[in-house]
């Protein structure tokens, strides 16, 4: 059984995760326990927000989702109340599978990197578990909202969480600095925001539908040449996103790794 949930914490990404499994019709609010000093209870109707913690202990299923800089200081009073057979799934990057079931009483736990997108069913998340039970409660949760993937070692949640968990933010820094770009060039800034936006969403839609690789759709619009070809030859080249995306990544890794030491 993987309700009730117990969700420790209710910011961007739990929250991301509470209108997702509404919008999916996965869980009812009825269903969600939400622990979270600054949690308004009338922006989670019907979950039960803040009880005592001797409530806690109906919860089947922990959802950590605390920043992971405080973690251990959001667990401390929560763990002598829980069920025995709790399972906890974690959303707190970078930090160890190992260390959370430690401070959790060595119950079962499964570590999950999601995006934000689960928020509109669009998300992706990669999955690493110590048992069965604890893989099967992930995807429980996740599945409903997201694109997941499973990995077998724990140290490849730093690869993921460069590749999948933080490029939200690389794509959306690309869409700021092509629409400066637009203006640079003389367009207006209202227009150039719209074809750049419009544009992009466009393209991830096509590549999430069309089934071809990204590589044959790059092809199919860079005419030999062109104007494409041209911008392509930039990004593409020395300097290019094959220099800079695996400098990206190798820093994102590493503060991953810091994360979690």
């Amino acid at each position: 059984m993987t309700t009730p949930i117990l969700l420790l914490g209710a910011g961007r990404m739990g929250g991301a995760l509470i209108a997702g499994w509404a919008k999916a019709g996965a869980f009812a609010a009825a269903d969600l326990i939400i622990r979270d000093p600054n949690a308004d209870p009338t922006a989670f109707p019907g979950a039960t927000v803040n009880p005592p913690l001797e409530a806690l202990a109906v919860a089947k299923t922990v959802l950590l989702a605390v920043k992971p800089q405080i973690w251990r200081e959001a667990v401390a009073d929560v763990v002598p109340h829980l069920a025995p057979d709790a399972v906890i799934v974690s959303i707190a990057a970078g930090v160890r599978a190992a260390d959370i079931s430690e401070a959790f009483g060595g119950r079962a736990v499964a570590r999950v990197m999601p995006t934000t997108a689960v928020a509109i069913g669009l998300g992706t998340a990669s999955i690493v578990a110590d048992t069965i039970e604890a893989r099967a409660r992930a995807h429980a949760l996740l599945d409903p909202v997201a694109a997941t993937v499973d990995l077998e070692d724990e140290a490849l949640m730093h690869a993921a969480t460069a590749v999948s968990g933080s490029a939200p933010a690389y794509l959306y820094a690309f869409i700021e600095a092509l629409e400066a770009a637009g203006v640079g060039q003389g367009l207006d800034p209202a227009d150039s925001a719209r074809l750049a936006r419009a544009t992009i969403v466009g393209a991830a839609a096509l590549l999430g539908q069309g089934g071809e690789e990204p590589a044959e759709l790059r092809r199919q619009v860079t005419s030999p040449g062109g104007t494409t070809a041209a911008a392509l030859s930039v990004l593409m080249g020395e300097g290019g996103f094959g220099d800079l995306l695996p400098r990206a990544l190798e820093a994102a890794v590493k503060r991953s790794v810091e994360l979690g030491g």
